[in-house]
Protein backbone atom coordinates (compact mmCIF):
# COMPACT_ATOMS: atom_id res chain seq x y z
CA UNK A 1 0.00 0.00 0.00
CA UNK A 2 1.15 3.47 -1.57
CA UNK A 3 1.10 5.85 1.58
CA UNK A 4 2.26 9.92 0.98
CA UNK A 5 4.65 12.34 2.74
CA UNK A 6 4.62 15.89 2.69
CA UNK A 7 6.76 17.88 4.06
CA UNK A 8 8.47 21.21 3.68
CA UNK A 9 10.51 22.20 0.66
CA UNK A 10 13.19 23.77 3.07
CA UNK A 11 13.82 23.93 6.43
CA UNK A 12 16.43 25.45 8.74
CA UNK A 13 17.48 24.90 12.28
CA UNK A 14 19.71 25.90 14.80
CA UNK A 15 20.39 28.95 16.88
CA UNK A 16 20.59 32.16 14.91
CA UNK A 17 18.50 30.67 12.03
CA UNK A 18 15.91 33.60 11.97
CA UNK A 19 19.33 35.44 10.16
CA UNK A 20 18.28 33.42 6.76
CA UNK A 21 15.01 35.40 6.49
CA UNK A 22 15.84 38.42 4.77
CA UNK A 23 17.45 36.51 2.03
CA UNK A 24 15.10 34.06 1.43
CA UNK A 25 12.62 37.38 0.94
CA UNK A 26 15.00 38.57 -1.71
CA UNK A 27 16.01 35.35 -3.31
CA UNK A 28 12.08 34.70 -4.00
CA UNK A 29 11.28 38.23 -5.61
CA UNK A 30 9.11 39.53 -2.98
CA UNK A 31 8.46 43.15 -2.22
CA UNK A 32 6.84 43.17 1.19
CA UNK A 33 5.75 40.87 4.23
CA UNK A 34 2.77 40.46 5.86
CA UNK A 35 3.77 39.30 9.17
CA UNK A 36 1.55 37.47 11.45
CA UNK A 37 2.06 37.23 15.00
CA UNK A 38 0.41 37.23 18.44
CA UNK A 39 0.37 40.52 20.53
CA UNK A 40 1.95 39.35 23.34
CA UNK A 41 5.25 38.01 20.80
CA UNK A 42 4.74 41.92 19.55
CA UNK A 43 4.38 43.22 23.03
CA UNK A 44 7.37 41.69 24.62
CA UNK A 45 9.34 42.14 21.52
CA UNK A 46 9.89 38.62 20.30
CA UNK A 47 8.74 39.76 16.65
CA UNK A 48 10.86 42.32 16.62
CA UNK A 49 13.91 39.84 16.50
CA UNK A 50 12.60 38.78 12.86
CA UNK A 51 10.99 42.37 11.57
CA UNK A 52 14.43 44.07 13.08
CA UNK A 53 16.05 42.12 10.17
CA UNK A 54 13.82 43.00 7.67
CA UNK A 55 13.89 46.46 8.68
CA UNK A 56 17.59 46.42 8.65
CA UNK A 57 17.79 44.99 4.75
CA UNK A 58 15.41 47.02 3.56
CA UNK A 59 12.06 44.98 3.02
CA UNK A 60 8.54 46.55 3.65
CA UNK A 61 6.35 44.74 6.15
CA UNK A 62 3.21 45.00 8.40
CA UNK A 63 2.16 43.45 11.28
CA UNK A 64 -0.95 41.69 11.82
CA UNK A 65 -1.38 40.82 15.35
CA UNK A 66 -5.48 39.75 15.62
CA UNK A 67 -4.73 36.91 16.84
CA UNK A 68 -6.21 34.73 19.45
CA UNK A 69 -4.55 31.71 21.45
CA UNK A 70 -7.66 29.54 19.74
CA UNK A 71 -7.92 31.42 16.57
CA UNK A 72 -11.46 31.92 15.35
CA UNK A 73 -13.08 32.20 11.84
CA UNK A 74 -13.35 36.42 12.64
CA UNK A 75 -9.30 36.43 12.73
CA UNK A 76 -8.88 34.60 9.97
CA UNK A 77 -11.37 37.10 7.87
CA UNK A 78 -9.54 40.28 9.12
CA UNK A 79 -6.14 38.69 8.21
CA UNK A 80 -7.60 37.82 4.58
CA UNK A 81 -8.78 41.98 4.82
CA UNK A 82 -5.38 42.91 6.23
CA UNK A 83 -3.08 41.08 3.54
CA UNK A 84 -5.35 42.66 0.58
CA UNK A 85 -4.85 45.75 1.98
CA UNK A 86 -1.64 45.76 3.31
CA UNK A 87 -0.72 44.52 -0.99
CA UNK A 88 1.99 41.99 0.51
CA UNK A 89 2.88 39.11 -1.67
CA UNK A 90 4.68 36.67 1.54
CA UNK A 91 3.92 35.43 5.10
CA UNK A 92 6.45 35.00 7.60
CA UNK A 93 4.25 33.50 10.49
CA UNK A 94 5.68 34.04 13.85
CA UNK A 95 4.65 32.35 17.06
CA UNK A 96 2.88 29.51 17.71
CA UNK A 97 0.14 26.92 16.41
CA UNK A 98 -2.13 30.30 16.60
CA UNK A 99 -0.08 32.11 14.80
CA UNK A 100 0.83 29.92 12.13
CA UNK A 101 -2.73 28.02 11.57
CA UNK A 102 -4.13 31.56 11.40
CA UNK A 103 -1.80 32.48 8.79
CA UNK A 104 -2.32 29.29 6.86
CA UNK A 105 -6.19 29.57 6.52
CA UNK A 106 -5.37 33.53 5.46
CA UNK A 107 -2.70 32.33 3.02
CA UNK A 108 -5.23 29.49 1.69
CA UNK A 109 -8.25 31.75 1.14
CA UNK A 110 -5.71 34.63 -0.33
CA UNK A 111 -5.33 32.25 -3.36
CA UNK A 112 -8.39 30.12 -3.44
CA UNK A 113 -10.81 32.83 -2.63
CA UNK A 114 -13.97 30.19 -3.63
CA UNK A 115 -13.44 29.26 0.10
CA UNK A 116 -13.62 32.59 1.60
CA UNK A 117 -16.46 31.30 3.80
CA UNK A 118 -13.72 29.75 6.44
CA UNK A 119 -16.08 26.77 7.66
CA UNK A 120 -15.79 25.62 3.73
CA UNK A 121 -12.15 24.45 4.69
CA UNK A 122 -13.18 22.01 7.17
CA UNK A 123 -11.68 18.56 6.52
CA UNK A 124 -9.93 17.93 3.12
CA UNK A 125 -11.01 21.11 0.98
CA UNK A 126 -10.49 20.70 -2.58
CA UNK A 127 -8.24 24.03 -2.50
CA UNK A 128 -6.77 24.20 -6.09
CA UNK A 129 -3.53 26.52 -5.62
CA UNK A 130 -0.85 26.76 -2.41
CA UNK A 131 -1.00 29.19 0.16
CA UNK A 132 0.73 32.60 -0.27
CA UNK A 133 4.31 31.82 -0.07
CA UNK A 134 4.90 31.28 3.57
CA UNK A 135 7.76 31.71 6.47
CA UNK A 136 6.75 29.91 9.62
CA UNK A 137 9.02 30.55 12.82
CA UNK A 138 8.09 28.92 15.74
CA UNK A 139 8.28 30.58 19.28
CA UNK A 140 6.84 27.37 21.55
CA UNK A 141 8.24 23.67 21.20
CA UNK A 142 5.06 21.78 20.67
CA UNK A 143 2.34 22.34 17.95
CA UNK A 144 5.00 21.53 14.45
CA UNK A 145 2.76 23.58 12.77
CA UNK A 146 5.31 24.86 10.61
CA UNK A 147 5.78 21.21 9.34
CA UNK A 148 2.33 20.10 9.03
CA UNK A 149 -0.68 20.12 6.54
CA UNK A 150 -2.79 20.34 9.00
CA UNK A 151 -4.41 23.75 11.16
CA UNK A 152 -7.31 23.87 13.26
CA UNK A 153 -9.77 27.26 13.79
CA UNK A 154 -12.39 27.89 16.41
CA UNK A 155 -16.28 28.62 15.57
CA UNK A 156 -17.37 30.74 18.18
CA UNK A 157 -20.87 30.71 17.08
CA UNK A 158 -21.32 26.69 17.24
CA UNK A 159 -18.70 26.26 20.18
CA UNK A 160 -16.32 23.92 18.37
CA UNK A 161 -13.04 23.84 17.02
CA UNK A 162 -12.65 22.12 13.50
CA UNK A 163 -9.64 20.71 11.78
CA UNK A 164 -8.44 21.39 8.20
CA UNK A 165 -5.79 19.28 6.34
CA UNK A 166 -4.60 20.50 3.10
CA UNK A 167 -1.11 19.49 1.34
CA UNK A 168 -1.36 23.15 0.05
CA UNK A 169 -1.19 25.01 3.46
CA UNK A 170 2.17 23.95 4.51
CA UNK A 171 4.53 26.29 4.43
CA UNK A 172 7.72 26.20 1.68
CA UNK A 173 9.79 27.19 4.54
CA UNK A 174 10.52 26.51 8.22
CA UNK A 175 12.88 28.47 10.02
CA UNK A 176 13.15 26.83 13.95
CA UNK A 177 15.37 28.88 15.56
CA UNK A 178 15.58 27.88 19.44
CA UNK A 179 16.59 31.41 19.99
CA UNK A 180 12.96 31.65 19.56
CA UNK A 181 11.53 30.06 22.26
CA UNK A 182 13.89 31.46 25.09
CA UNK A 183 11.44 34.01 26.42
CA UNK A 184 8.48 31.22 26.03
CA UNK A 185 6.94 30.99 30.18
CA UNK A 186 7.75 27.80 31.41
CA UNK A 187 3.91 27.02 31.90
CA UNK A 188 3.72 26.99 28.17
CA UNK A 189 7.34 25.27 27.57
CA UNK A 190 5.48 22.40 29.31
CA UNK A 191 1.92 22.68 27.88
CA UNK A 192 3.71 22.38 24.26
CA UNK A 193 5.83 20.27 25.07
CA UNK A 194 3.13 17.95 26.24
CA UNK A 195 1.48 18.76 22.83
CA UNK A 196 4.31 17.56 20.71
CA UNK A 197 4.68 14.66 22.70
CA UNK A 198 1.04 13.61 22.13
CA UNK A 199 1.43 14.00 18.04
CA UNK A 200 4.76 11.83 18.88
CA UNK A 201 2.77 8.96 20.70
CA UNK A 202 -0.58 9.29 18.73
CA UNK A 203 1.14 9.28 15.53
CA UNK A 204 2.50 6.50 16.06
CA UNK A 205 -0.23 3.99 17.00
CA UNK A 206 -2.51 5.54 14.72
CA UNK A 207 -3.79 3.41 12.37
CA UNK A 208 -1.84 4.76 9.28
CA UNK A 209 1.52 4.69 10.84
CA UNK A 210 3.99 3.27 8.89
CA UNK A 211 8.13 2.53 9.25
CA UNK A 212 9.23 6.21 8.40
CA UNK A 213 6.35 7.83 10.48
CA UNK A 214 7.29 5.70 13.04
CA UNK A 215 10.93 6.78 12.62
CA UNK A 216 10.22 10.43 13.66
CA UNK A 217 7.68 9.53 16.20
CA UNK A 218 10.26 7.30 18.18
CA UNK A 219 12.69 10.12 17.97
CA UNK A 220 10.46 12.96 19.23
CA UNK A 221 9.36 10.52 21.98
CA UNK A 222 12.81 9.58 23.66
CA UNK A 223 13.80 13.46 23.04
CA UNK A 224 11.23 14.78 24.75
CA UNK A 225 11.40 12.44 27.47
CA UNK A 226 15.31 13.64 28.12
CA UNK A 227 14.64 17.37 27.76
CA UNK A 228 11.11 18.13 28.24
CA UNK A 229 12.05 18.61 32.51
CA UNK A 230 14.99 20.62 32.09
CA UNK A 231 13.34 22.77 29.35
CA UNK A 232 10.64 23.83 32.43
CA UNK A 233 12.80 24.00 35.57
CA UNK A 234 16.38 23.85 34.36
CA UNK A 235 18.44 26.77 34.48
CA UNK A 236 20.81 28.90 32.52
CA UNK A 237 23.00 26.87 30.14
CA UNK A 238 21.16 23.21 31.03
CA UNK A 239 17.75 24.79 29.89
CA UNK A 240 19.34 26.64 26.85
CA UNK A 241 20.24 23.44 25.45
CA UNK A 242 17.08 21.66 26.42
CA UNK A 243 15.00 24.62 24.72
CA UNK A 244 17.03 23.91 21.45
CA UNK A 245 16.61 20.36 21.56
CA UNK A 246 12.52 20.48 22.42
CA UNK A 247 12.37 22.48 19.44
CA UNK A 248 13.72 19.68 17.08
CA UNK A 249 12.01 17.30 18.66
CA UNK A 250 8.35 18.99 18.22
CA UNK A 251 9.46 19.26 14.31
CA UNK A 252 10.16 15.83 14.13
CA UNK A 253 7.00 14.71 15.78
CA UNK A 254 5.24 17.67 13.40
CA UNK A 255 6.88 15.46 10.15
CA UNK A 256 5.34 12.34 11.26
CA UNK A 257 2.28 13.23 12.29
CA UNK A 258 1.11 15.70 9.88
CA UNK A 259 1.18 11.92 7.66
CA UNK A 260 -0.63 9.77 9.60
CA UNK A 261 -3.05 11.60 11.73
CA UNK A 262 -3.94 11.63 15.32
CA UNK A 263 -6.39 10.05 17.55
CA UNK A 264 -8.52 10.82 20.79
CA UNK A 265 -6.74 12.87 22.87
CA UNK A 266 -6.56 15.43 20.42
CA UNK A 267 -10.35 15.24 19.36
CA UNK A 268 -11.09 15.11 23.24
CA UNK A 269 -8.90 18.13 23.47
CA UNK A 270 -10.16 20.30 20.47
CA UNK A 271 -13.81 20.80 22.50
CA UNK A 272 -11.90 22.10 25.65
CA UNK A 273 -10.32 24.44 24.01
CA UNK A 274 -13.62 25.76 21.91
CA UNK A 275 -15.99 25.63 25.00
CA UNK A 276 -13.54 26.46 28.39
CA UNK A 277 -10.82 28.12 25.71
CA UNK A 278 -8.31 25.73 27.79
CA UNK A 279 -4.79 25.99 25.96
CA UNK A 280 -4.34 23.12 23.93
CA UNK A 281 -1.10 21.77 25.24
CA UNK A 282 -2.59 21.43 28.65
CA UNK A 283 -5.93 19.61 27.43
CA UNK A 284 -3.87 17.05 25.48
CA UNK A 285 -1.40 16.54 28.75
CA UNK A 286 -4.52 15.72 30.84
CA UNK A 287 -6.02 13.43 27.99
CA UNK A 288 -3.22 11.40 26.82
CA UNK A 289 -2.31 9.04 29.99
CA UNK A 290 -6.28 7.75 30.13
CA UNK A 291 -6.30 7.98 26.51
CA UNK A 292 -3.76 5.50 25.93
CA UNK A 293 -4.84 3.28 28.90
CA UNK A 294 -7.73 3.47 26.85
CA UNK A 295 -6.45 2.43 23.46
CA UNK A 296 -3.56 0.11 25.02
CA UNK A 297 -5.79 -3.44 23.69
CA UNK A 298 -5.42 -2.07 20.20
CA UNK A 299 -1.61 -1.27 20.31
CA UNK A 300 -0.19 -4.85 19.88
CA UNK A 301 3.53 -4.49 21.04
CA UNK A 302 3.58 -0.46 20.14
CA UNK A 303 3.85 0.56 23.59
CA UNK A 304 6.66 -1.68 24.74
CA UNK A 305 9.09 1.04 22.11
CA UNK A 306 7.34 4.01 23.84
CA UNK A 307 8.27 3.26 27.44
CA UNK A 308 12.05 2.36 25.76
CA UNK A 309 11.64 5.76 24.60
CA UNK A 310 10.11 7.28 27.73
CA UNK A 311 13.34 5.99 29.33
CA UNK A 312 11.68 2.85 31.03
CA UNK A 313 14.69 0.78 31.90
CA UNK A 314 13.90 -3.22 31.00
CA UNK A 315 10.56 -2.58 28.76
CA UNK A 316 12.06 -5.09 26.31
CA UNK A 317 11.77 -7.66 28.80
CA UNK A 318 8.78 -7.00 30.59
CA UNK A 319 5.13 -8.70 30.20
CA UNK A 320 3.19 -6.74 27.42
CA UNK A 321 0.85 -5.73 30.21
CA UNK A 322 3.57 -4.55 32.53
CA UNK A 323 5.21 -2.52 29.53
CA UNK A 324 2.00 -1.14 28.62
CA UNK A 325 1.77 0.34 32.50
CA UNK A 326 4.87 1.39 32.48
CA UNK A 327 4.32 3.36 29.11
CA UNK A 328 1.15 5.03 30.43
CA UNK A 329 2.93 5.73 34.14
CA UNK A 330 6.03 7.64 32.75
CA UNK A 331 3.93 9.76 30.27
CA UNK A 332 2.27 10.55 34.08
CA UNK A 333 4.69 11.21 35.71
CA UNK A 334 6.65 13.81 33.03
CA UNK A 335 3.55 15.44 32.93
CA UNK A 336 3.46 15.58 36.91
CA UNK A 337 6.71 16.52 36.44
CA UNK A 338 6.37 19.71 34.47
CA UNK A 339 3.22 21.00 36.54
CA UNK A 340 0.39 19.57 34.86
CA UNK A 341 -2.50 19.02 36.36
CA UNK A 342 -3.78 15.37 36.87
CA UNK A 343 -7.07 15.92 36.24
CA UNK A 344 -10.01 17.68 34.44
CA UNK A 345 -11.73 18.95 37.88
CA UNK A 346 -10.99 22.30 37.43
CA UNK A 347 -12.33 22.89 33.50
CA UNK A 348 -14.92 20.41 32.99
CA UNK A 349 -18.80 20.26 34.17
CA UNK A 350 -20.40 17.41 33.93
CA UNK A 351 -23.47 19.09 32.45
CA UNK A 352 -21.48 19.88 29.45
CA UNK A 353 -20.11 16.01 28.71
CA UNK A 354 -22.89 14.79 26.57
CA UNK A 355 -21.82 17.99 24.19
CA UNK A 356 -18.09 17.71 24.61
CA UNK A 357 -18.08 13.88 23.73
CA UNK A 358 -20.19 14.45 20.56
CA UNK A 359 -17.94 17.11 19.45
CA UNK A 360 -14.90 14.99 19.86
CA UNK A 361 -16.68 11.70 18.43
CA UNK A 362 -17.08 13.85 15.18
CA UNK A 363 -14.21 15.26 15.41
CA UNK A 364 -11.65 14.50 12.43
CA UNK A 365 -9.19 12.95 14.54
CA UNK A 366 -11.13 10.40 15.93
CA UNK A 367 -11.18 8.00 12.95
CA UNK A 368 -6.91 7.60 13.24
CA UNK A 369 -7.42 6.47 16.83
CA UNK A 370 -6.10 2.76 17.25
CA UNK A 371 -9.21 1.30 18.66
CA UNK A 372 -12.75 1.73 17.38
CA UNK A 373 -14.65 4.48 19.91
CA UNK A 374 -18.16 4.97 20.98
CA UNK A 375 -19.36 8.63 22.02
CA UNK A 376 -20.61 6.44 25.17
CA UNK A 377 -16.84 5.68 25.71
CA UNK A 378 -15.60 9.45 24.83
CA UNK A 379 -18.10 10.66 27.58
CA UNK A 380 -17.11 7.77 30.09
CA UNK A 381 -13.49 9.08 29.55
CA UNK A 382 -14.20 12.60 30.59
CA UNK A 383 -16.12 11.72 33.55
CA UNK A 384 -13.18 9.30 34.85
CA UNK A 385 -11.26 12.74 34.56
CA UNK A 386 -13.65 15.10 36.62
Amino acid sequence: MAYRINLNGVSFHGKGAIAEIPGLVKDGGFKKVFVASDPVLVKIGTTAKVTDLLKKAGIKFEIFSDIKPNPTIENVKAGVKAFKAAKADCIVAIGGGSSMDTAKAIGIIVTNPKFADVRSLEGVAATKKPAVFTIAVPTTSGTAAEVTINYVITDRAKDRKFVCVDPHDIPQIAVVDSDMMLSMPDKLAAATGMDALTHAIEGYITRAANDMTDMFHLKAIELIAQYLRDSVNGKGAKKEKAREKMALAQYIAGMGFSNVGLGIAHSMAHPLSAFYDTPHGVACAILLPPVMKFNAPATGKRYVEVARAMGVKGADKMPLAAARKAACDAVAKLGKDVGIPPDLKAIVKAKDIPFLAHSAYVDACRPGNPRDVTEKQIAALYKSLI
